[in-house]
């Protein structure tokens, strides 16, 4: 597994088919090649952020079409899970547009945590920052993962972001670590970074202490009213991605590597090489918070020409960590 930035950096030198081998190789040794995890992703409170992320389409700080929408219902958001339990996702995430939680609103969150859970679902939320104690709250509510991304790298940030600092959300990240949840952390790709940019960002999530268990890479939909609508940049080329989606695999062994955001962008083919990259989850549903996402339907067509099957969701027996004390 290579570890510093200059073997990270490597790997994108390669020759494209030598460099797939070497991460669908990886890839076999840890996960069935066939299989792929599904999540799906709620937005349970959209809009009216404070943050300047400069592709978001909820920030209060731009003019996009997204319309504000308060906390949802603990009724809403457990139908939704339902519904995404029936389509087959195994872990469903709660998005919330927050530079980071209100302690009444965490309340109200932990109380969907539970329920979904209850469910037997995996949870996954994403609520912004976390302030001190906030992490041991969600997870004495039964939270699995807890979703907070470094979206690019540390040299690239400050042309993205300028409310909050890289050094911020590696903050979160610790915080999460300390109360014992697994970490989903990733980035954005097409945002103006150059080749170096994306080695030192999977440099810098290969480098946490644990890895992140789950590692998102999503590609910058371009959302009409947010700085990176309309940017010069040449598109990101598509095999640079598929490169990039490698290269996270090797860096990151055991982490599930997911599709996200960008994937209506993505023809089937361009998909087919992701998985065979070393990508073994996507986000499932019609939409990403407030961004188009493949319908199921589509996915699962794709599905049945590749011959992969989602995965299911393996539930431990309700003694096991009686057992195991």
């Amino acid at each position: 597994m290579p570890h510093d930035l200059a073997e990270i950096a490597a790997l994108f030198e390669l020759p494209f088919s030598d460099l797939m081998y070497r991460a669908q190789t990886v890839h076999r040794r840890h996960f069935d090649p066939n299989a792929v995890q599904l999540s799906t992703l709620l937005s349970i409170k959209t809009g009216g952020c404070s943050e300047d992320c400069g592709y978001c389409s909820q920030s209060a700080r731009f003019a996009t079409a997204v319309e504000n929408q308060a906390l949802l219902s603990q009724e809403e958001v457990v139908a939704a899970a339902r519904a995404a339990q029936a389509r087959g996702a195994t872990r469903f995430c709660m998005g919330a547009a927050w530079r980071g939680p209100k302690e009444k609103d965490l309340a109200r969150v932990a109380q969907m945590v539970r329920a979904v859970k209850a469910l037997g679902l995996e949870t996954c939320a994403t609520l912004g920052q976390l302030r001190d104690g906030q992490a041991e709250q969600l997870a004495e509510a039964g939270l699995d993962f807890y979703n907070h991304n470094l979206d690019t790298s540390r040299h690239h940030y400050g042309e993205i972001v300028h409310t909050h600092t890289y050094d911020d959300r590696l903050g979160t990240l610790k915080k999460v670590r300390a109360a014992g949840l697994k970490m989903c952390c990733g980035g954005i790709m097409g945002m103006g970074e150059s080749r170096a940019d994306r080695a030192q960002f999977i440099a810098e999530l290969a480098a946490l202490d644990p890895p992140p268990e789950s590692v998102p890479v999503n590609l910058l939909v371009h959302v009409p009213g947010t700085p990176l609508a309309d940017r010069s940049d040449p598109a990101l080329d598509p095999i640079e991605f598929v490169r990039t989606v490698a290269v996270a695999r090797l860096a990151m062994p055991t982490s599930f590597v997911r599709l996200s955001a960008g994937r209506s962008q993505m023809p089937d083919h361009l998909q087919a090489l992701c998985f065979l990259a070393g990508a073994n989850s996507i986000f499932y549903g019609d939409k990403l918070l407030t961004t188009p996402n493949p319908e199921s339907d589509a996915d699962l067509m794709l599905f049945e020409k590749l011959g992969i099957q989602p995965l299911a969701l393996v539930v431990a027996p309700p003694d096991r960590k009686t057992a195991e004390a």
